[in-house]
């Protein structure tokens, strides 16, 4: 028998200790009831969206189809109709807010958060976008009517685009400076000592490497622009008719279901309940993309 034998022999035997749960103990309590109220809590604070999405989904769903996507809304005692005139003037008019939105957003973040993140300009501009997030929109709406729809002497999807643009942009700011701040400063250092100049690095790595987090922050705010109604009310107002200009007044979503809900007419309630679960459906595409683009800087 070797030495390591006998030592091993000699030594005393250790008991494993227990692992097991004891739900007798006070902290295993305390952590279950804790557990329990923070899932009532959850279920309680659910219960308004599951409410509200259950009577989109009866309400609206059964009245929705192909002709209520792609007809005219009907008027005064008729039935049938649509409602696809305000989701191609919804859209548009969120695309004019996008291509004017977006490129000053991102431009105003990479000077916030890369070229003069310290500088007084940046301390003011970064200031009064975090005022904007809180701005009335409808505000903004009337802000545009004074300056288009007074200038160009008409309502219009242009209008309403440029009202939208105002509510998006300091979301879009904001968030694609903090996207910008969060690449490492290795890699900023690193195209510096390349002899890249400022605009070289942010386009070709501080961008790229940011582009999830922009991209997250530029479909948040599409998707809060697209269920917006009181700018719209004073810029591009409300039409009947298929949008053939940009130049004249333009149908939305959100007014549609201002307009229906209100008439004594049930075929307009039903649409504008119809209305009303599109509307939504396209805010929850939207969100959806920023969760999956941002799952991307993971």
């Amino acid at each position: 028998m070797s030495v390591a034998d006998v030592s091993a022999a000699a030594a005393p035997m250790r008991e494993t200790p227990d692992m097991r749960r004891s739900m007798g103990d006070a902290r295993n309590i305390m952590s279950a009831v804790l557990t329990g109220l923070v899932w009532l809590l959850a279920l309680l604070a659910s219960a308004p969206l599951i409410s509200v999405l259950y009577m989109l989904v009866s309400e609206g769903g059964a009245r929705l189809s192909w002709e209520t996507l792609t007809a005219l809304p009907p008027a005064g005692f008729m039935q049938g109709g649509g409602f696809g005139n305000a989701i191609l003037g919804t859209l548009v008019m969120v695309g004019i807010a996008s291509a004017v939105c977006i490129p000053i957003g991102v431009i105003g973040g990479a000077y916030l958060g890369v070229v003069a993140p310290k500088s007084k300009l940046s301390a003011g501009a970064r200031f009064v976008a975090q005022v904007l997030t809180g701005f009335p929109s409808i505000l903004a709406g009337v802000f545009v009517f004074g300056v288009l729809v007074k200038g160009l002497g008409t309502y219009s999807a242009i209008a309403g685009g440029f009202a939208l643009a105002i509510g998006m942009l300091p979301t879009v700011i904001l968030t694609a400076e903090q996207a910008m701040r969060m690449v490492p400063q290795r890699m900023k250092d690193a195209a510096v000592g390349m002899g890249c100049t400022t605009t070289q690095g942010v386009l070709k790595v501080v961008l790229p490497t940011a582009l999830p987090g922009v991209m997250t922050g530029v479909m948040l705010a599409v998707a809060g622009a697209a269920g917006e109604s009181a700018p719209l009310l004073f810029t591009a107002l409300f039409s009947n008719y298929w949008l053939e200009g940009l130049l004249e007044p333009t149908a939305s979503l959100s007014i549609l279901i201002f307009n229906f809900s209100g008439m004594p007419f049930p075929n307009q309630i039903q649409l504008a309940w119809s209305a009303s679960l599109v509307l939504v459906l396209i805010v929850l595409v939207f969100n959806i993309l920023s969760r999956l683009i941002g799952a991307r800087r993971v």
